[in-house]
């Protein structure tokens, strides 16, 4: 077999190239249409025929899908890199765009350390309430001293969700005639 031929017979048409990367057929077309994806040949049926290259290349689209780039982000900066004029000015667009977008990145990383540290406290928080009596009442929560617990120091996630929209716990406006724990609904002999 010659070389042509060998490397005929490792390419492949867009549905299997879709399947190997765990794509849709639709996807590699629109990677395409961006220009971020070219066939290295198309059959005598005129159907489009990519090589092991293609997979490389859809596996660096979806990294940069996960770092946060979108189809649009990624078609701009490889048209950038493509029109520059050397390879210097090149490698600095996408060396300012990766710059940039590793900023956001740091960014979110500190809110969702912010998000963390907020949702352990509260879990913390809670892991006392499981030990707590059913005569308590859910609007008690918010002000809750007991377990160790102390009025007005419950986590922010968790006072939010205590606290009625019309007032604080403990308000005239946080009372309801119907709000009383469960255990008062029950009859003696009933249970």
């Amino acid at each position: 077999m010659d070389n042509k031929s060998e490397d005929k017979a490792k390419l492949v048409r867009v549905g299997e190239l879709a399947k190997a990367v765990g794509k849709t057929v639709r996807a590699m077309h629109l990677y395409e249409e961006l220009g971020l994806l070219e066939p290295r040949a198309r059959s005598e049926g005129g159907f489009r025929l990519y090589g092991p290259e293609a997979i490389d290349r859809i596996h660096w689209i979806v990294k940069l899908q996960a770092i946060g780039f979108t189809l649009a982000e990624i078609q701009g900066f490889v048209k950038e890199f493509q029109d520059a004029h050397s390879a210097p000015v090149a490698s600095a667009r996408v060396r300012a765009m990766f710059t940039e977008k590793q900023q956001k990145i740091r960014e979110q990383i500190i809110q969702l350390q912010v998000i963390e540290n907020d949702l352990s406290e509260a879990l913390a928080y809670l892991d006392s309430c499981q030990t707590c009596s059913t005569d308590y009442a859910p609007t008690e929560c918010g002000a809750c001293d007991h377990h160790g617990h102390h009025k007005g120091e419950a986590p922010p996630l968790f006072a939010g969700l205590s606290k009625r929209a019309g007032g604080s716990p403990g308000s005239p406006s946080d009372k309801s005639e119907f709000d009383v724990p469960v255990t008062v609904l029950y009859r003696e002999g009933n249970n």
